[in-house]
């Protein structure tokens, strides 16, 4: 402990690595604990950025097989160098983790690889794989930003072969003739989809009576029928019981969720994707005194520190979505608040998107969470087959759906499902933060021929009249 550090990072995901560096920035002497042989935590290594560079290539196979035609693009029906394809994916991966590691360079941050122990507040021990401490830290202050881990489904063992995890099924040899997806979240539709595209028959086993839990209703319902429509095959409202692996592949005994009468179901791969959850072992918070929630999670304050003064948590290891971009968001926030400043994160309004095609976007308020809050409320839709880009680019599945407050007319949510979701739900994101309401939004002047014409068109609608429906 030759060194004393202003501030130690335990964990160099999207959370960790952002607070790291927005400290240094404010002139804090940073220290980073990653387990990881490289930064970037799960989402840039095994989660986020490999699942979205094989979306990407999966649509454009998907596009020069079957949508090229109708542009007047004839080609021979293409052929598929899997081996390239994953190669890609690994590139992409490599380049986004080495600029990390550049950006710690410029900022001074200090990075130790292993394992992160809190001894007491205002010191961290480094650990080997082999639980030998390697360094001890002293600081002054302690950010855990650890994520989160996938929750295992009991009675299934996930060997990362035949019955894989999230980060087993982004590195599959070979394309599945037959894929089961355990669970119809938000990872589970977005690795589905792309072995669907790849070739792969893919049912979806999901406990609930619908596909993705939190989205709003009408939304889930449209994206359903535009999954079935790719090819996708589901069965709702039924549980895994058993799953028997051989060297044919994987049967999974499933039965109603109600109760039922079991069946079998027989698949090459099986990926189990019911959630995550906070990934806090070996951390020692039980021997410092730090207090955990009813559902495993770290306490926090509104500053995100928790019940020992020093010791702050963020991202997935504390309440709230388990998004990346949420968990940069509070590590700036906390970092800014341990250097003297104010920060703040809005929790109400943090965007999801789900990146399968058509994508879906969301901010706000679900219609459903409105009724169950008795708030009275308007809606403005529009259809992307409206749209003359839309139309322009072959992309008119889906809808913008913006809700507003009955009264005052301010936008309480808005709900894309769509080609350009993701990069449209940004505007709504800097709308609501602003408290705008619907007539705002409308009486923006937007630029045309675009997608996003359709934000200003629902918003319109729900404050009066669209002008193009």
């Amino acid at each position: 402990m030759s060194e004393t550090f202003d501030l130690v990072v335990i964990g160099a995901g999207p959370g960790g690595y952002v607070a790291a560096i927005r400290a240094a920035q404010l002139g804090l002497k940073v220290a980073v604990v990653e387990k990881r042989a490289t930064l970037g935590g799960t989402c840039l290594n095994v989660g986020c950025i490999p699942s979205k560079a094989l979306l990407q290539s999966s649509h454009l196979f998907e596009q020069a097989g079957h949508e090229l035609a109708a542009h007047g693009v004839v080609v021979a029906a293409p052929t598929l160098d899997f081996a390239q394809m994953m190669k890609r994916k690994a590139e992409v991966v490599g380049a986004t983790t080495k600029g990390i590691e550049f950006l710690f360079k410029k900022n001074k941050i200090a990075s130790f690889n292993g394992l992160g122990r809190i001894d007491k507040a205002g010191a961290v021990s480094v650990l080997g794989a082999d639980g030998a401490v390697k360094d001890t830290l002293a600081t002054k202050n302690i950010l855990i930003a650890t994520g989160s881990e996938v929750t295992p489904l009991p009675g299934v063992t996930v060997d990362e072969k035949k019955i894989v995890s999230s980060t087993g099924a982004l590195e599959l040899a070979a394309v599945p003739k037959r894929l089961v997806v355990v669970g119809a979240g938000i990872i589970g539709l977005e690795l589905g989809s792309v072995w669907r595209r790849l070739g792969a028959e893919v049912t979806v086993v999901e406990f609930l009576d619908r596909i993705a839990p939190g989205i709003d209703d009408e939304i889930t319902k449209h994206f359903q029928r535009a999954l079935a429509k790719q090819g996708l095959k589901f069965k709702l409202g039924a549980k895994v019981t058993k799953a028997e692996s051989s060297d044919a592949g994987v049967k999974l005994t499933i039965e109603p969720s109600k109760g039922g009468a079991a069946e079998t179901l027989e698949a090459d791969i099986v990926l189990v994707c019911i959630g995550r959850r906070p990934f806090v072992d070996g951390l020692g918070l039980d021997k410092v005194g730090v207090t955990m929630t009813p559902r495993g999670r770290i306490q926090v304050d509104a500053h995100m520190q928790t019940s020992v003064p020093g010791i702050y948590a963020i991202g997935d290891a504390i309440d709230g979505p388990m998004l990346a971009h949420k968990a940069s968001e509070d590590g700036v926030a906390c970092v800014e608040t341990i250097a003297g400043q104010k920060g703040h994160v809005n929790w109400d309004l943090v965007p999801s998107v789900v990146y399968t095609q058509p994508e879906v976007a969301w901010v706000g308020k679900t219609e459903e969470q409105l009724k169950q809050a008795a708030v009275a409320y308007k809606i403005g839709k529009y259809p992307f087959t409206a749209d003359p880009r839309s139309r322009a680019n072959g992309a008119t599945e889906g809808f913008v759906k913006v809700l507003a407050d009955k009264g005052t007319d301010k936008v309480l949510g808005v709900h894309i499902i769509g080609a350009e979701a993701g990069t449209m739900i940004a505007e709504a994101c800097t709308a609501m933060e602003f408290s705008a309401s619907a007539e705002d939004i409308g009486r923006i002047c937007h630029a045309h021929p675009t997608v996003s014409e359709s934000i200003k068109e629902a918003s319109l609608a729900a404050w009066d009249k669209p002008i193009h429906l």
